[in-house]
């Protein structure tokens, strides 16, 4: 339970920095810490923000829907006088998120996911004959990848680009949006803006042409659907639904396949039991989704009657919600630092909680099992490897964290 009830803000400033090298490569320790002493702490760092560590206390901001607002949801403080992306329903506030939200569940809900998993696993196979081919394995050989850029990141893109009617040649330049938009840091935001207006210009393009002709994808259904009020969906409504799906839905999926196989490869007993016992795939899944939660999610305190367990938060500022934080607290979990694939009882929140909880996680979680179940079928034994200068995994990211670089020798 918190402790900070009664105290003023004064009492809970802490130096911590979400977007140093150091938090990204490994932020439960400073939750670890945090949450020992000071479990809503605030920094003035980066614009300034509140972290909380508990798993009560970011449940609790996530569902007061009153005092905390998603119109920038943003970790990155957005600078003053920009405007927020609208991209409904993760930057949506009551009553219109439940409407935008609604309208979307149809296209994620498991009878759709399912007719996606033989193009996903078509997918992952294709992948893995170029791996295989490259590193001279499908030959009897052994060779390294790097099997964040050359496979996690390509089975995401490629589904949620199906779902949207995109082109296959474009696929590159949405990976470079994801990584511009979710994953440039708080000086970058030039460079974060001028990504965010090519993917708007973008979806913009596609949804006039779906207007003139329709396709079988997402966004010419949007067009032909209206609200509760009977209202039909703007162009921006379209096009910021394009835009998180786009970006989320590659980033989010990437960094939880490569946080899984990196487990893996410096897990031989995981993995070996996982091939012994392929029925614990399940359970592994969402041990790994609580111990390597990519996201981080803000809001914006909307009042100034908000507070955290009893800390006041005046209207205006920034509130981080780690959901990594919540599934690492020992409160909730037993053992919560170390991964069991079989734990049995896994509360995690690694797709988030209240109102915004990732509307996609059915097709998350597909894509997480086929392309596990792929690699390991294909290659069952395989390790870190390292770089000339001795790397084997680089973490970027905070708003969504995971492995961009991950050297694995495969065909041992």
């Amino acid at each position: 339970m918190s402790t900070t009830t009664g105290v003023d803000r004064s009492e809970v400033e802490r130096d911590f920095d979400i977007f140093s090298d150091e938090y990204i490569a490994d932020p439960s320790v400073v939750w670890d810490e945090l949450r020992a002493e000071c479990p809503v702490a605030h920094s003035d760092r980066n614009g300034g923000g509140w972290l909380p560590t508990t798993w009560d206390d970011i449940a609790a901001v996530a569902y007061d829907t009153d005092n905390f607002s998603s119109r920038d949801s943003s970790v990155a403080h957005t600078p003053e006088g920009a405007s927020f992306i609208s991209a409904p329903p993760i930057t949506s506030d009551p009553p219109f998120h439940a409407d935008a939200r609604r309208m979307l569940l149809p296209f994620f809900s498991p009878p759709a996911v399912e007719e996606l998993v033989e193009v996903t696993r078509s997918i992952a196979r294709e992948r893995l004959d170029v791996i295989a081919a490259e590193t001279g394995a499908d030959r009897g050989g052994s060779g390294v990848v790097d099997a964040a850029d050359a496979y996690s990141k390509y089975i995401p893109v490629r589904v949620i680009a199906r779902i949207l009617g995109l082109p296959e040649s474009d696929e590159p330049m949405f990976t470079r949006w994801a990584v511009a938009v979710l994953q440039a840091t708080p000086e970058e935001h030039d460079h974060r803006a001028v990504a965010t207006r090519e993917v708007l210009r973008y979806f913009g393009d596609l949804v006039d042409a779906r207007r003139e002709e329709r396709a079988d994808d997402l966004p010419s259904k949007l067009i032909d659907m209206r609200l509760p009020n009977g209202d039909p969906l703007t162009n921006r409504h379209i096009t910021g639904v394009g835009f998180l799906l786009l970006l989320a839905g590659i980033d989010t999926t990437w960094s939880s396949i490569s946080a899984s196989l990196l487990h893996l490869a410096t897990n031989p007993d995981d993995r070996e039991r996982l091939l012994a016992e392929p029925q614990l795939l399940d359970s592994a899944i969402e041990e790994f989704l609580r111990a390597y939660a990519p996201v981080t999610m803000a809001r914006i305190s909307a009042t100034d009657d908000a507070q955290i367990s009893g800390c006041p938060v005046p209207e205006g500022d920034k509130v981080y919600l780690p959901f990594g934080a919540g599934n690492r607290d020992p409160a909730k979990f037993d053992r919560p630092n170390e991964v069991l694939i079989d734990r049995a009882e896994n509360r995690h929140f690694a797709f988030g909680i209240g109102i915004h909880r990732c509307l996609g996680s059915n097709l998350a979680r597909m894509e997480l099992k086929v392309a596990l179940e792929e690699w390991l079928a294909r290659f069952p034994n395989f390790e870190l490897a390292t770089d000339a200068d001795g790397r084997s995994a680089e973490w970027g990211g905070y708003q969504i964290r995971g492995p961009r670089n991950l050297l694995i020798r495969v065909g041992i």
